[in-house]
């Protein structure tokens, strides 16, 4: 049975680290770049989405950054 509070695709890394750990050192943005492409692969055997989830919050990041900036 897959644990609800530690999904197989979050703990499943090699390194034995959990995703959470390293993701909340992040704000959410980067946060959530780092858990979708931790997850790629892993929660579906497609890791497209899960790449282009990671894609999309970079690209949100990169935003907030120039609205900081007046940009």
């Amino acid at each position: 049975m897959n644990d609800i509070h530690h999904p197989k695709h979050y703990t499943d890394h090699p390194s034995g680290v959990e995703c959470i750990h390293i993701a909340e050192a992040f704000n959410y943005n980067l946060g959530n770049v780092i858990k979708y492409v931790w997850r790629a692969g892993l929660k579906t055997q497609d890791p497209l989405q899960d790449l282009q989830k990671a894609a999309k919050y970079i690209e949100f990041e990169i935003e907030r950054i120039q609205r900081e900036r007046g940009e």
